[in-house]
C-alpha cells in the first residue's frame, strides 16, 4: 500500500459493550501487517469507565503477531510511570519487536488522577520532562549518575540497549505552548490528539513550526501525525450515534465526536482526512471505535488509493 501519506491505524483495545475479544485483536494485527500500513498504535487510559487494555503489554502482543509494522504509542502518560522500570520495558519491546517501536509519551490533561499513583500533581510537567531525559540517558550512556529533582542515580547501567540507535523515536502529545517546546526540545516527533478538531491541530503544528525554527531544527525531520476517529458508513446519522455512543464512554463527552471525527460515505471520509493532512499531517493514525477489521479493509482498498 503506496500513499502520499503513511496510514496507521489504531488497535481494538477498548470496548463499549465490556468485552475484549483476543481473537479479533490478533485478526487485526495480522491483517494490518499484510495489507502494509505503516504502523499500529495504542492509547493509555488505566483509570477509566470503559475497558481499556495496558498499552505496553497491548504491544508486547503485538510485537509477537506482527512482522512489519512498526508500534507506537499515542501517548504513554509516562509522568504517572518510574522511567526506569518504563525504559527497562521499552528497550526489551524494541528488541523483541526487532527495533519497530515508536515511543510516544504526554503529559495527560487529568491532574486529578496523580493522587491513585501515589504521585502529587504538583510539579508533573517538572517530573515528566526530567524522566524523560533519564530514559533517554539509561538509553544511550554505559552508566548514569543521576542527582534529580524526582530520581536519583549512582553509576547505574541499565543493558541491553535499544535495538534502535541512539534510541526508539519519541514523539509527543502536547498542546500547551510550553509542552510544544518541549517536545521540539527533546523529542522526534509530534502526534496530534484525536480530541482536538482539524482547526485546532492546524494552530498546533503552526506553533509547531515555530518553535522547530527558533531551536534551529529542520521541520522536514520532525515527524508529525494525527489520530483521526473515523466511521465510514453511507448512514451518516448511523455512524454519528456510534460515534458518540464511544465517546461518552471513554471520553465522557458524547458531543464530542461531531466536533473531531470524520464519518460519513467516501467522499466525506476523504475530505476529511485532506483537511487535515493539509494542516501538516504526514502520518493519519485512523481510528474506527466500532467494526474494527472491516473498517481496515477499506482504509486499504477505498482511502489508500485516493489520498
Amino acid at each position: 500500500m503506496s500513499t502520499g501519506v503513511e496510514l496507521a491505524v489504531a488497535i481494538p483495545q477498548t470496548s463499549v459493550d465490556g468485552t475484549i475479544d483476543r481473537g479479533r485483536v490478533r485478526e487485526f494485527l495480522g491483517r494490518a501487517d499484510r495489507l502494509g500500513f505503516h504502523s499500529a498504535w495504542v492509547v493509555e487510559q488505566i483509570i477509566g469507565r470503559i475497558p481499556s487494555l495496558e498499552p505496553v503489554e497491548v504491544l508486547t502482543y503485538a510485537a509477537a503477531l506482527t512482522e512489519r509494522l512498526r508500534l507506537g504509542s499515542a501517548v504513554l502518560l509516562t509522568a504517572l510511570r518510574s522511567p526506569v522500570h518504563l525504559a527497562k520495558s521499552l528497550a526489551t519491546l524494541d528488541h523483541l519487536s526487532g527495533g519497530r517501536l515508536i515511543v510516544g509519551v504526554g503529559l495527560g490533561g487529568n491532574s486529578k488522577i496523580y493522587p491513585a499513583f501515589g504521585l502529587a500533581a504538583e510539579g508533573r510537567a517538572a517530573r515528566f520532562a526530567e524522566g524523560i531525559r533519564l530514559m533517554k540517558r539509561l538509553w544511550t550512556e554505559p552508566r548514569v549518575s543521576e542527582a534529580g529533582r524526582f530520581w536519583t542515580l549512582d553509576n547505574a547501567a541499565m543493558e541491553p540497549k535499544p535495538l534502535q540507535k541512539p534510541h526508539p523515536p519519541i514523539w509527543f502529545g502536547a498542546h500547551h505552548p510550553d509542552a510544544l517546546r518541549r517536545a521540539v526540545e527533546l523529542g522526534d516527533g509530534f502526534m496530534g490528539a484525536g480530541s482536538i478538531s482539524t482547526a485546532e491541530f492546524v494552530d498546533e503544528v503552526q506553533r509547531l513550526r515555530g518553535f522547530l525554527a527558533e531551536a534551529g531544527r529542520d521541520p522536514a525531520r520532525f515527524a508529525v501525525g494525527k489520530r483521526v476517529y473515523i466511521a465510514m458508513d453511507r448512514d451518516r446519522d448511523r455512524a454519528g450515534r456510534r460515534l458518540a455512543e464511544w465517546f461518552g464512554a471513554f471520553y465522557g463527552r458524547p458531543e464530542l465526536a461531531a466536533q473531531v471525527a470524520v464519518w460519513g460515505d467516501v467522499p466525506a471520509c476523504l475530505a476529511g482526512l485532506a483537511a487535515v493532512v493539509s494542516g501538516g499531517a504526514r502520518l493519519l493514525l485512523l481510528n474506527p471505535v466500532f467494526d474494527d477489521i472491516e473498517h481496515l479493509e477499506r482504509f486499504a482498498t477505498e482511502l489508500a488509493p485516493k489520498l
